[in-house]
């Protein structure tokens, strides 16, 4: 390989998992999938936000989407471990779009609450914990593991690009005087998802040789997770993350209407931000990591987000919060996919949907619990204070890491 193709290579790595027919099916869909459900989160937290002009209301429907996503992943896991992934995320992407259907009759019938939007929240996110470890556990099977961290960052890229696009059309419906169609558009990008994973052609797993029963199976899936150093890791490392700078996601509305004192246009925007600058993030960090190495790239991720936190936090106009918004958006990302690639790579690949349910779990479990506890307090003392505090707490936290179990570091690389 000459030298110019070898930067072309590079410039392009990140890119790389698209050629892949069954990649390509499942990332195209997810980002249609991902539009509308962006545009049902955005309009949730509005319409819960402008009905309770509270912060902590904005954060309890975080929480019910995102708690039962971490309780029940450890489930789902084992039945991914066991089931065809593909048939089991069927049912669940028709489970979900019955919950959407639902919110959707519920607002068209003016009947909307914030604790009815909190229940079929809640279930909504049952179903999506029980489904996520099969389709997090799918991504090897799609992509060559030279390729791993590129599908991965492109997998947040699509997430995050849904977040670009989903609060520009949540905030035109909702400018047009309608959350019902916000939830509709959801409801029906479903329906994407269930044409591609009928198309997929996928070879065929080895059925599993155990006939353990599921308690069994949660136990073994649980002590790999422990046992293997760079998993433990991880699991530590999201665990803090989660409690700390995560639920500056779930207060982003509450920034928007109840600090900037703004309507739905600048949540939208503020969502937005956040969604460009982890789309951009997405495409360089696996040039960056090429460069420079995958793991000097995830210890100074840890640096970079608090600061972007702390920007955030400390800005005094609406439009300084977005730009500060733009480089959270990249930062978080490059944490969320270096470490979700250490266990993509580490787990073995018969338990990987049982130990990466588990990494969810730690996830899904302590964001919402972070949230709840920054809600309330950000109602007391300042959401601006409440930030740029997530952001020194993280910072604290990995320093001492550093200093104490230096270790827990190393087994990242």
């Amino acid at each position: 390989m000459t030298a110019g193709t070898a930067k072309t290579a590079t410039r392009w790595a990140g890119l790389a998992p698209l050629k892949h027919r069954n990649y390509a099916l499942v990332w195209g869909a997810g980002l249609v999938s991902n539009v509308g459900t962006w545009m049902e989160t955005v309009a949730v937290g509005d319409l819960v936000a402008d009905q309770t002009g509270e912060a902590g209301w904005t954060a309890l429907v975080a929480a019910a989407a995102f708690l039962p996503m971490g309780l029940l992943g450890p489930l789902g896991g084992a039945f991914a471990d066991r089931l065809d992934r593909r048939r089991m995320l069927v049912w669940m992407t028709v489970l979900q779009m019955a919950c959407a259907i639902a919110l959707t009759a519920l607002s068209f019938s003016g009947n909307v609450s914030p604790g009815a939007v909190v229940v079929v929240v809640f279930v909504a996110g049952c179903v999506a914990g029980v489904g996520f470890p099969a389709y997090a556990a799918m991504l090897p099977d799609l992509v060559p593991p030279d390729q791993l961290l590129a599908g991965m960052s492109l997998s947040q890229a699509q997430w995050n690009l849904g977040r670009v696009l989903g609060p520009a059309l949540a905030g035109l419906a909702i400018a047009l005087g309608s959350y019902t169609a916000a939830f509709a558009v959801n409801a029906l990008s479903f329906a994407v998802m269930l044409v591609a994973l009928q198309a997929l052609r996928l070879e065929a797993r080895p059925k599993p040789t155990d006939n353990d029963p599921l308690w069994t199976r949660l136990r073994i899936g649980a002590r790999a997770a422990r046992d293997e150093p760079g998993v433990r890791s991880a699991i530590l490392l999201i665990s803090v993350v989660a409690l700390t700078a995560s639920p500056f996601i779930a207060l982003i509305p509450a920034m928007a209407r109840v600090r900037f004192g703004g309507d739905s246009s600048l949540t939208s925007q503020f969502v937005t931000a956040q969604g460009i600058g982890a789309v951009a993030g997405a495409i360089i960090l696996p040039q960056l990591a090429e460069r420079f190495g995958r793991y000097r790239m995830l210890l100074a991720s840890f640096a970079l987000l608090p600061g972007a936190l702390v920007l955030y936090g400390v800005a005094p106009t609406a439009l300084l919060a977005t730009v500060a918004l733009v480089a959270v958006g990249a930062s978080y990302m490059f944490v969320f996919s270096g470490i979700g690639t250490v266990v993509q790579l580490r787990a073995p690949a018969e338990l990987r949907a049982r130990v990466l349910s588990f990494y969810f779990l730690a996830l899904g479990v302590l964001y919402p619990v972070g949230a709840t506890l920054q809600g309330p307090i950000a109602d007391r003392i300042g959401l601006g204070v409440v930030t740029a505090g997530s952001g020194l707490a993280l910072l604290g936290a990995i320093a001492l890491l550093w200093l104490v179990r230096p270790q827990r570091l190393a087994a990242l690389a």
